[in-house]
């Protein structure tokens, strides 16, 4: 059984409702749209998080990715960070360790958030064909199918596969002039053995056994963007449009099969590349979920590529992307730490709010706002704000001397006072 081939039967599942109810939808049209593959909800049995739906007419999701490096391995603090990540309202979390006991790691981190939880398999397969046989370009195809499955046994509730990343898109990369030509880690391991192994990318090849893996404990697929662009000047080229080709034609396999499927994108773009992106991604896949790292829309702001990811997510959503992968101001610069993590939760949690206004969603929730603060409803503005930590820490640095209901930006100038003393009152 899987979410969306209960869906097809005319099922609704206990995950559907749940969606439906968070969502305010019609469980009918939530149905239709996880059989149609418009809505994914990773959910895998063996974890059971609460249930997500990510996709057409639902709220824009938000992504935090946690992990170890080789580099700095503190599995203690990964788990921390998972949990900020939640209480700072990341919708899912996903792993991306590639330092320490990597079993241990994810099996503590599945234990500390009750959301869905991704992972990249490939990153584990190639740690560990270094650790037994030197190189990357080792691992072999049972390696990559039997860690899959390895991990969708822990728990994990959506993957990331790097499966258009084939011998003909390398062949392609290197023929064409990128100024960067690959940011992705899982696409350069698998362009890597590709190249020395001079075959045919496994995931891709055999993707009827990872659709049968996938189906068996219900994990959504995340179609690897291995082909985006790490920097402006390789945005919306032919490498990664004929990614997202290969991915349109198996994300239609995979909903054949059963096998929810999202797919990722973009990397950096400039803003007015990112509609188009998005346009061409959704009627290639006939509207599959998008999860989108960012886009970035500048290169050149190291140390507040939250606000720039930001940016890049509100448009994206605004334009249809339907999950939006956070970036920490520690992005191309360093691991990040707990307090990286909650500022780029926070960032893109905005970024999605924004895109829900622009597409009707929510607006409720900024009209209360509003008349809390028309009426200097401190408390009532924190209780429904995105951040009430940061905003109760800012209003009691500097409170106000002259008029304990205003700000100290304005005091007894406070225009909202003057507004309710002469023109509310002059009304009555």
């Amino acid at each position: 059984m899987t979410q969306i081939s209960e869906a097809k039967k005319g099922q609704i599942t206990k995950e559907i409702k749940y969606v439906s109810k968070t969502e305010k939808i019609d469980v009918n049209i939530i149905r239709k749209r996880v059989a149609s593959g418009k809505i994914v909800i990773p959910y895998n049995p063996i974890h059971s998080p609460n249930a997500l739906g990510i996709g057409k007419g639902l709220r824009v999701k938000v992504n935090a990715n946690i992990g170890t490096s080789r580099e700095y391995c503190k599995p203690r603090e990964e788990v921390e960070k998972a949990r900020v990540s939640v209480e700072a309202g990341a919708h899912a979390v996903m792993d991306l360790s590639t330092g320490g006991n990597l079993d241990e790691i994810r099996t503590s981190l599945l234990k500390a958030v009750d959301v869905p939880f991704g992972t990249v398999p490939i990153y584990q397969t190639g740690i560990e064909a270094i650790n037994k046989h030197g190189a990357i370009i080792d691992m072999t195809e049972d390696d990559m199918f039997n860690m899959f499955e390895h991990q969708a046994k822990q728990g994990i509730d959506f993957a990331v596969t790097h499966v258009g990343v084939t011998k003909e898109s390398v062949e392609r990369l290197r023929k064409q002039k990128r100024l960067i030509p690959m940011v992705s880690r899982g696409g350069a391991f698998h362009m890597a053995w590709i190249l020395h192994n001079e075959q045919e990318n496994p995931l891709y090849q055999n993707f009827d056994y990872l659709l049968e893996i996938a189906k068996k404990y219900d994990v959504t697929l995340s179609l690897g963007d291995g082909m985006r662009s790490g920097s402006l000047y390789d945005s919306n080229d032919r490498a990664k449009f004929q990614e997202l080709l290969i991915i349109g034609e198996l994300v239609e396999r995979a909903r054949k099969e059963g096998v929810q499927t999202m797919v990722e994108g973009p990397g950096h773009m400039p803003l007015n590349d990112i509609p188009s992106n998005i346009q061409v991604m959704k009627t290639v896949t006939k509207e599959a979920p998008y999860f989108v790292l960012g886009p970035l829309v500048t290169d050149i702001a190291p140390g507040y590529d939250h606000f720039v990811g930001g940016i890049g997510g509100a448009i994206a959503g605004l334009a249809g992307a339907d999950f939006l992968c956070y970036l920490t101001p520690a992005e191309h610069l360093s691991l990040p730490d707990k307090e990286d993590v909650r500022e780029g939760v926070i960032a893109t949690r905005i970024a999605a709010h924004a895109a829900d206004l622009a597409r009707g969603i929510d607006r409720d929730v900024d009209f209360d706002f509003s008349k809390a603060r028309e009426k200097l409803e401190w408390n009532k503005m924190f209780d429904l704000c995105i951040d009430p930590k940061r905003a109760k820490e800012y209003r009691g640095k500097r409170l106000p001397m002259e008029d304990e209901n205003a700000c100290s930006m304005c005091g007894n100038l406070c225009a909202i006072e003057l507004v309710k003393k002469y023109l509310t009152n002059s009304n009555k």
